[in-house]
């Protein structure tokens, strides 16, 4: 059996590879999913997830974050988070909950002192400095929804295991306790070890809509490769959503099937990075063609 890996954005380069040596190992894929996003959550260079991660209007980090287990389809989630050093780890927690898998704001933030997960004020000076002078400015809509990004991996290992999860500070400057897709299953991520793993990232306003992921793995299960259905589903969505009203945020997908197979499509440029037992971790850049296809070519770093 193979095994692969393959996140949002080539910030995820580092933890990426780190969680391909650990499958390169033969350790799980759950591990992999977590070490390649706790490594962005650490990291204040990667400035929409984690720590040094984009404030809401009230200056505050609020955090969302998603776990899958595509064995079991067991699910796990936080939203509108505070001060909670790792949210994948309190998300991949929940997911081993019989009830309760998706909490939000006091609720999770209480959860995960309860359970001995590390604290961190997740507010960096550096990104406190640059909210008041976006606050002075008046920050525009195309300043909010142009910053955001989230973290997102999907991982398979060689016991043909299938794990998704995503992490993000969600879109600067967003209101007190909003939400965007990557919590919410179906619409910001779907795995399942029969079909293959899905995530998002770009603006959840748009992205909740769709309900991207489980509509690849859909085609996937009919027969299609990752890159065919990532193709036929995001495109259209793209479309109808902008000939419905007018205008579409950032819409990205990346998908990796039981097979090892792997797919992105995207309405912007968008990186992301890959790794299998047969490709070293290898940054790509995906771009919409003029057939509704996606051009693919290596980022050379």
């Amino acid at each position: 059996m193979t095994w692969g890996i393959i996140s949002t954005w080539q910030q995820s380069l580092a933890g990426t590879t780190k969680a391909a040596e650990r499958l390169a190992a033969q350790g799980p894929s759950g591990d992999a999913v977590q070490i390649a996003i706790e490594s962005a959550e650490a990291d204040p260079a990667f400035n929409t997830a984690g720590y040094g991660g984009l404030p809401n209007a009230e200056g505050q980090v609020q955090l969302d974050a998603s776990f899958m287990n595509g064995d079991t389809l067991s699910i796990g989630a936080i939203a509108a988070a505070t001060d909670i050093a790792h949210p994948i780890a309190v998300a991949r927690n929940l997911s081993h909950e019989l009830l309760n898998n998706l909490l939000v704001g006091h609720g999770a933030n209480e959860y995960a002192r309860r359970h001995g997960f590390a604290m961190r004020t997740m507010l960096t000076p550096e990104m406190q400095n640059f909210w008041g002078k976006q606050v002075r400015k008046n920050a525009t809509r195309h300043d909010v929804i142009e910053s955001h990004d989230s973290i997102g991996v999907v991982s398979l290992d060689y016991r043909g295991r299938l794990h998704t999860g995503s992490s993000t500070s969600g879109i600067f400057m967003k209101a007190k306790g909003r939400v965007g897709d990557a919590p919410l299953p179906g619409a910001g991520f779907f795995c399942d070890n029969q079909t293959a793993g899905v995530v998002t990232t770009g603006l959840g306003e748009d992205l909740m809509k769709g309900l991207l992921p489980l509509r690849i793995n859909q085609e996937i299960a009919n027969g299609l490769t990752p890159q065919a259905a990532c193709d036929k589903v995001v495109y259209p969505f793209v479309d109808e959503l902008y000939h419905r009203s007018g205008h579409i945020g950032a819409v990205s997908v990346v998908a990796l099937a039981k097979d090892g197979q792997w797919g992105a499509a995207s309405n912007v440029d968008f990186s992301f990075v890959v790794a299998t037992d047969q490709l070293e971790p290898t940054v790509f850049a995906a771009k919409r063609s003029t057939n509704n296809q996606t051009n693919i070519h290596k980022i050379e770093l």
